[in-house]
């Protein structure tokens, strides 16, 4: 059979053109498949865990993330608050968080916190009572708070008052603790907070 009056650069043209077709093809196929396996807003919002860098976090101050839609407070404590809550304990709800439900097991103790990372808090930033977020009030004794105040949360909905370990004080309209979610340390300054880490 001879292949007299066949046009080469024509057929040549016609495999070049089907085989970009075929690659734009299967990348519409592939990509899409590929983003596919990273989470959505949606599944992030659903609680997705959220790694928190804290390298920056200086003593006193706090930093906010989301997770699950809800905020959380990152409190890195001074050594002087550490020494604080002891002394709070007597006017306080449950100060010994004996509550399960408002922290993992490794943070039912005076501090509410991993014990290799004792200065630091984590907790939910929203009222027990009717879901307010708090307002942070590091301050020591202010005037709209009384001499005994030695820094937390102050509720300005209902007037409920937290101390720096998250732990709600007695005749409060919070019933509870503000909660602990479940978290771990990836590293010394790598939280990743919405995954049970156990006993550090």
């Amino acid at each position: 059979m001879s292949n007299d009056g066949v046009d080469t650069s024509r057929r040549r043209f016609l495999i070049a053109a089907t085989s970009t077709v075929g690659a734009v093809g299967a990348a519409g196929v592939v990509i899409p498949f590929g983003l596919s396996m990273n989470p959505s807003a949606r599944a992030k919002a659903a609680g997705a865990p959220v790694e928190v860098d804290i390298s920056k976090l200086e003593p006193g101050a706090k930093l906010t993330v989301s997770w699950r839609g809800k905020p959380v407070w990152i409190v890195r404590r001074t050594e002087q608050n550490m020494s604080d809550l002891a002394s709070l304990d007597g006017k306080l709800t449950d100060p010994n968080s004996e509550n399960t439900s408002q922290q993992p097991e490794y943070a039912m103790n005076a501090h509410r916190s991993l014990s290799d990372h004792s200065e630091i808090m984590v907790m939910v930033g929203i009222c027990t009572h009717l879901g307010c977020s708090p307002t942070f009030r590091p301050e020591v004794a202010p005037a709209d708070l009384g001499d005994d105040w030695k820094g937390g949360f102050f509720c300005p909905c209902h007037g409920s008052k937290f101390d720096l370990a998250g732990r709600v004080y007695a005749g409060a309209p919070a019933p509870t603790n503000l909660v602990v979610p479940p978290h771990q340390y990836l590293s010394d300054t790598v939280i990743l907070v919405g995954v049970d880490g156990g006993v550090a």
